[in-house]
């Protein structure tokens, strides 16, 4: 039984969600606010989190931050709930770690597609002891570790996929389309930059090694040895 923990500070939405989460066989736990969302985080390690952006005394960017911060937590996805659509707030979103991003009011079928869409993409997967060797990039599938010239580099469910995604494609250019089909699991219409925005962070992450992801202007984005 996979566990979902709701930070959300309308009640009567959080139990709402608990109670669908519960039909579709999640155990759902619940915090009013970000300050024991992050306790209740720490204490029982989700499998996922369901974390509203407008939360008293400690907004969802920095709940999301330390929850991305502390090693124990840096692994669990994060699904934003909330009202503010504006192009700038998914990107502050996003560039703080969160993997998806659900605008309120939202069907709670819809939700249900999205937590499940996020598990599977962000779920250890793929043939065992497998390593995939690019440049001064290792990436150990069995693991789910990659490491830049010997040593080893932090990233995200959603960016170790990401990753493994172009360097099985080498040398083919992947369309941002293809990339959030592949990687994100569904179709993310319109909104090609969460994939900029991903892409910038995980070249970040690999240091001069991040070279090798190029960008294919109006198309996409390709890996390369350099």
């Amino acid at each position: 039984m996979k566990t979902v923990l709701i930070i959300e500070d309308e009640k009567d939405l959080a139990e709402l969600v608990a109670f669908n989460l519960e039909k579709e066989g999640f155990r759902p736990l619940l915090a009013a606010d970000g300050v024991m969302g992050l306790e209740k985080a720490r204490a029982n390690s989700p499998d996922l989190i369901l974390l509203d952006l407008m939360l008293p005394g400690m907004p969802g960017t920095e709940v999301c931050k330390a929850l991305k911060s502390n090693e124990k937590t840096s692994r669990i996805p994060v699904i934003m709930l909330t009202a503010r659509g504006e192009e700038i707030d998914r990107v502050v979103g996003f560039e703080v770690g969160a993997d998806d991003y659900v605008l309120k009011p939202f069907s709670t079928r819809e939700l249900l597609l999205r937590v499940k869409a996020v598990l599977r993409r962000t779920a250890p997967d793929g043939p065992k002891d497998r390593v995939v060797i690019i440049g001064a990039v290792l990436i150990d599938t069995d693991r789910h570790t990659v490491t830049v010239n010997g040593k080893m580099t932090d990233l995200s469910a959603i960016e170790f996929k990401l990753l493994l995604t172009l360097a099985e494609r080498q040398g083919r250019v992947q369309s941002r389309d293809q990339l959030l089909k592949d990687v994100w699991g569904y179709n993310y219409a319109g909104d090609t930059r969460t994939v900029d925005t991903h892409l910038t962070r995980l070249r970040a992450k690999l240091g001069d090694a991040g070279d090798m992801i190029r960008t294919v202007r109006g198309f996409g984005y390709k890996l390369e040895p350099l």
